[in-house]
Protein backbone atom coordinates (compact mmCIF):
# COMPACT_ATOMS: atom_id res chain seq x y z
CA UNK A 1 0.00 0.00 0.00
CA UNK A 2 1.27 3.38 -0.87
CA UNK A 3 1.82 5.43 2.08
CA UNK A 4 2.97 8.51 0.44
CA UNK A 5 1.03 11.99 0.51
CA UNK A 6 0.54 15.05 -2.11
CA UNK A 7 0.00 18.27 -1.82
CA UNK A 8 -2.43 20.33 -4.45
CA UNK A 9 0.66 22.03 -5.61
CA UNK A 10 2.88 18.22 -4.97
CA UNK A 11 -0.18 17.19 -7.42
CA UNK A 12 0.00 19.29 -10.11
CA UNK A 13 3.46 19.60 -10.65
CA UNK A 14 3.58 16.16 -10.91
CA UNK A 15 0.57 16.32 -13.71
CA UNK A 16 2.30 19.67 -15.16
CA UNK A 17 -1.08 21.33 -14.73
CA UNK A 18 -2.13 24.17 -13.22
CA UNK A 19 -3.23 24.11 -9.23
CA UNK A 20 -6.05 25.63 -10.26
CA UNK A 21 -7.55 23.00 -12.30
CA UNK A 22 -7.06 20.86 -9.35
CA UNK A 23 -9.44 23.06 -7.43
CA UNK A 24 -11.97 23.52 -10.08
CA UNK A 25 -11.98 19.58 -10.37
CA UNK A 26 -12.82 19.69 -7.03
CA UNK A 27 -15.76 21.87 -6.95
CA UNK A 28 -17.29 19.81 -9.91
CA UNK A 29 -16.80 16.33 -8.37
CA UNK A 30 -13.91 15.46 -10.67
CA UNK A 31 -10.16 14.38 -10.55
CA UNK A 32 -9.18 12.17 -7.98
CA UNK A 33 -10.23 11.42 -4.29
CA UNK A 34 -9.01 13.82 -1.84
CA UNK A 35 -8.99 14.78 1.87
CA UNK A 36 -9.91 17.65 3.64
CA UNK A 37 -8.69 18.60 7.05
CA UNK A 38 -9.59 22.44 7.79
CA UNK A 39 -8.53 24.14 4.71
CA UNK A 40 -5.87 21.63 3.91
CA UNK A 41 -6.33 19.36 1.01
CA UNK A 42 -4.28 16.32 0.87
CA UNK A 43 -4.13 13.58 -2.15
CA UNK A 44 -3.13 9.87 -1.07
CA UNK A 45 -0.79 8.32 -3.74
CA UNK A 46 -3.18 5.42 -3.70
CA UNK A 47 -5.88 7.44 -4.84
CA UNK A 48 -3.73 9.21 -7.67
CA UNK A 49 -2.51 6.22 -9.33
CA UNK A 50 -6.14 4.93 -9.31
CA UNK A 51 -7.47 8.19 -10.81
CA UNK A 52 -4.05 7.97 -13.59
CA UNK A 53 -5.09 4.49 -14.20
CA UNK A 54 -8.96 5.02 -14.94
CA UNK A 55 -7.89 8.01 -17.19
CA UNK A 56 -5.61 5.65 -18.79
CA UNK A 57 -6.51 5.33 -22.79
CA UNK A 58 -5.93 2.51 -25.30
CA UNK A 59 -5.72 3.98 -29.10
CA UNK A 60 -7.13 1.23 -31.33
CA UNK A 61 -5.23 -0.67 -33.66
CA UNK A 62 -6.81 1.10 -36.61
CA UNK A 63 -6.22 4.77 -35.26
CA UNK A 64 -2.34 3.72 -34.81
CA UNK A 65 -1.96 2.86 -38.10
CA UNK A 66 -1.81 -0.99 -37.60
Amino acid sequence: MFDTRLTQIELAARWRISHRTLEYWRSTGDGPRFIKIGRRVIYRMEDVVAFEDRELSEIAPDEAGG
